[in-house]
């Protein structure tokens, strides 16, 4: 434990609220990590992006980039969480000057802060959605029979997608209505803090998770045999040459960025509030392991398979939305007892959203916290005020849902490859792959081989830079499609020509500028007060009573 958490004067926010924020045991933390990395991504975005790169042939790709990516970045954000929490610190921006040993690293834990808060500002109008389709079903309202376009109309309706301001039309709307009770909820719960808010309703939710799941998967597994053989088949049966398409290498790595959470600056927030005697190394493992057992063991084989079974091959070309709200609706209008199984199957994922959207608030709070001293209520209300801007931002311009697309695809997407690049490179060459060795091992019940180690200082950051620039290329610049030659316009040019996406990116720089600003005002007050002195002193003088080698 370090002298400068042990002394009562070694920050100007009182002790007594720091130690409150810790979570009540392993089981919690694991339950909320995993609750984080659980979510729409494991049961929609995985089974599309399976069917339509490959089929089985996309899991090898898949379980590489997991061996080589996801489970080293997971053990090297709760290495460093923890390392800073024991020095004092739970926000990414004192976290990175303990790890980093200077007050100027800091600004390098803004996409920390900016991720987890603009998807929270899109995820969850997502959620709301999946509340309200829960709510439906039970209501009996969303059972309209065979027709696919009448469950299409539903939610173009429900959402807005034929024009801005739709649900502030005449009226009102009531997406509005389950956006309030979502928000309301997701602030009651995090108001309460990690153990009583987050790490209680994740214990309950992520049981009732499994159930739902598994009664659904019952259900879709005791259809006729020859359907069901057919519909896994097209989830699973490998297409080999997809291994030679890059699409299917890129599609792979980004799958597991979004499953585990890496890079959304949440579980390095998580981490830190545990103490030295808990294991970071099975506790990473586990949460790794569970989602994974939601995303290939219950999202790969409900999902996909349950449409293609009623809808046959259509099926592949809809998107995440489309396949979540358009065709999985008419698969339990066709279902027995469908009704029941729609509200067990959206209900299920109206709980997944929660746990993922809890995580995203956690790390800003944190912030606001330690690095200005505002009470809970304080920090929730001005949280509440910044994250409500933007969901009504995104409410608003629902044509095409072009505001959502936008902030999913630079925040979502593009900027968690970049803080996972910042932290690879922090933990391996500024951090030192031994020290973070030597921390991760501190009450640990087993232990990282050595190679894992170099893999994260010689070979991520490699193979995440080969991503990054693949990713620009493939997305973000225009692009001749090879078979026809056509120009596919990516995303510069779509901000240059669209309204509401130059909008969303002003929105995006104005939100990171505030942020910037916050951080660098943080930063004052804990070199005023003496804090962040204390801390690398603290750690100075622990580098230097380290065994040579080690540090």
């Amino acid at each position: 434990m370090s002298s400068s958490s042990a002394d009562p004067d070694a920050t100007t926010s009182p002790p007594r609220r720091r130690r409150k924020e810790q979570w009540g045991s392993r089981l919690g933390v694991i339950m909320a990590v995993a609750g984080s990395a659980v979510g729409l991504g494991n049961f929609l975005r995985f089974p599309g992006q399976a069917a339509q790169n490959g089929g089985g042939a996309f899991m090898l790709p898949y379980f590489i980039s997991l061996l080589i990516l996801g489970i080293p970045l997971c053990w090297t954000e709760w290495t460093m969480g923890r390392f800073g929490g024991t020095r004092g610190f739970h926000s990414a921006p004192g976290i990175f000057c303990v790890l980093c040993r200077t007050p100027k690293a800091r600004y390098l834990s803004v996409f920390a802060l900016l991720i987890p808060l603009v998807i929270y500002m899109y995820y969850i109008v997502i959620e709301a959605w999946c509340l309200a389709y829960a709510w439906n079903y039970a209501t009996g309202d969303l059972m309209l029979g065979k027709d696919s376009a009448a469950y299409e109309s539903f939610f173009s309706d429900f959402v807005g997608i034929g024009e801005d301001g739709h649900a502030f039309g005449g009226g009102g709307s009531p997406l509005l209505l389950f956006i309030a009770i979502t928000f309301v909820l997701n602030f009651i719960l995090i108001y309460r803090g990690v153990a009583k808010g987050i790490e209680t309703f994740c214990k309950f939710a992520i049981p009732l998770m499994v159930v739902c799941a598994l009664c659904v998967l019952a259900r879709v597994l005791t259809l006729p045999s020859d359907q069901v053989n057919d519909g896994l088949g097209f989830m699973w049966n490998p297409k080999p040459e997809a291994l030679t398409d890059p699409k299917t290498w890129l599609a792979a790595s980004g799958q597991i960025f979004f499953s585990l959470s890496v890079g959304f600056g949440v579980i390095i927030n998580y981490s830190s509030y545990l103490t030295k005697k808990d294991d970071v190394v099975l506790s990473g493992l586990t949460a790794c392991s569970m989602n994974e057992f939601f995303e290939v063991c219950l999202g790969g084989l409900i999902t996909l398979p349950a449409a293609f079974i009623f809808l046959g091959v259509s099926v592949a070309s809809f998107g995440t939305f489309g396949l979540g709200f358009n065709a999985l609706p008419n698969v339990f209008a066709q279902m027995y007892a469908g009704q029941l199984f729609g509200f067990l199957w959206f209900f299920m994922l109206f709980l997944a959203a929660v746990t993922s959207s809890l995580s995203m608030l956690q790390p800003f709070i944190a912030f606001l916290e330690e690095g200005f001293d505002l009470e809970r209520h304080a920090s929730a209300t001005l949280l509440g005020i910044i994250a409500l801007a933007g969901s009504l931002f995104v409410v608003y311009f629902s044509a095409g849902l072009k505001a959502l697309d936008t902030f999913d695809f630079w925040v979502g997407t593009f900027l968690i490859f970049v803080l996972a690049m910042i932290q690879a490179v922090v933990y391996g060459w500024v951090f030192g792959i031994d020290r973070g060795e030597h921390e991760a091992h501190i009450g640990a019940h087993m232990r990282i081989p050595r190679f894992v180690q170099l893999l994260l200082k010689y070979v991520v950051p490699v193979y995440l830079g080969v991503i990054f620039v693949a990713f620009f290329f493939q997305n973000v610049l225009d692009r001749k499609d090879p078979e026809t030659g056509e120009v596919i316009q990516g995303y510069f040019s779509t901000i240059i020509q669209d309204r509401v996406a130059l909008m969303s990116v002003i929105f995006l720089l104005g939100v990171t500028a505030l942020l910037l600003v916050l951080i660098h005002l943080a930063g004052a007050r804990w070199l005023q007060s003496g804090r962040l002195q204390r801390a690398l002193a603290d750690e100075a003088s622990t580098v230097a009573d380290q065994p040579k080698g080690t540090s």
